[in-house]
């Protein structure tokens, strides 16, 4: 367990999600600095050197099986020391200067909650546009004021009526994908989460879906949210986020279309 102890500054844990995350794990590690933290690893059974590399760096590793992003993110949250939690994904870091904005509210700490802005890096480039930026989110939270809920596999944390929320500065640096392939693949196997979790929630699909969602979806990332001023990589982005539009309601369509058992 890895604490770092200063006078008049209230302890948190950071709290990180692993599966075979070796390439990323130490950089997440490293960025936390000298907050005063316990790191908590929930990882669910990696097979590379995630969990080897963790320990080497201080942190308490839990092992525990993926049931979903949601439950897994409600489920390190519970397994924290501390009720303050800074939740990070293992392709995520804090940049110095969200560091800084971390460091000085833990002094002086107002809100329940706060917001961080992440910038995403996509085979290397930083995208500030296409949807992508500011993508602002709570990260820093009482446990105690909320939960993690909204649709697998897009979690965000729910603030409890009353709870209140600050905004930090400076961003959370996510390494999304290192090739396009990557991002096709990711597309692919959240397409399939997210087609089932609409039909969970009596969500269906049909032909006009198919048609405009992916549609809608390209007009949006590429014109209306800037896409293009990206580059290629915005161009990549919008084809990929109308082709997980349209995997998403094909893939329900055929959920939904077979026979009760």
């Amino acid at each position: 367990m890895l604490f770092f102890v200063f006078p008049d500054m209230e302890k948190l844990s950071a709290v990180i999600l692993t599966f075979n995350e070796e390439r990323n794990i130490a950089r997440c590690i490293s960025s936390l600095g000298d907050l005063p933290a316990e790191v908590l690893v929930v990882d669910s059974f990696s097979t590379d050197n995630t969990v080897a590399i963790c320990k080497s760096m201080g942190a308490r590793v839990v092992q525990h099986p993926f049931e979903g992003y949601i439950e897994q993110k409600n489920y390190a949250a519970r397994a924290a020391s501390h009720d303050l939690v800074l939740s990070l994904d293992a392709d995520e870091a804090l940049s110095e200067e969200l560091l800084q904005s971390i460091r000085h509210t833990l002094a002086d700490r107002r809100h329940d909650m706060y917001s961080m802005n992440r910038l995403t890096s996509y085979c290397g480039k930083w995208i500030r546009h296409s949807g992508w930026y500011p993508d602002t989110k709570i990260r820093l939270f009482d446990r105690t004021k909320g939960q993690w809920g909204g649709v697998n596999p897009h979690d965000k944390y729910m603030p409890a009526a009353g709870a209140t929320t600050g905004k930090l500065t400076g961003d959370i640096l996510h390494y999304s994908y290192y090739t396009i392939d990557e991002h096709k693949a990711q597309v692919e196997r959240f397409a399939k989460i997210a087609a089932r979790a609409l039909y969970e929630k009596g969500e269906r699909s049909g032909y006009l879906k198919l048609l405009y969602k992916p549609v809608a979806r390209f007009i949006k990332t590429y014109f209306i949210k800037g896409g293009i001023l990206d580059g290629k990589e915005g161009w990549i982005i919008a084809v990929q986020t109308a082709r997980s539009s349209w995997l998403r309601y094909s893939i329900l369509m055929k959920i939904q279309n077979q026979p009760l058992a």
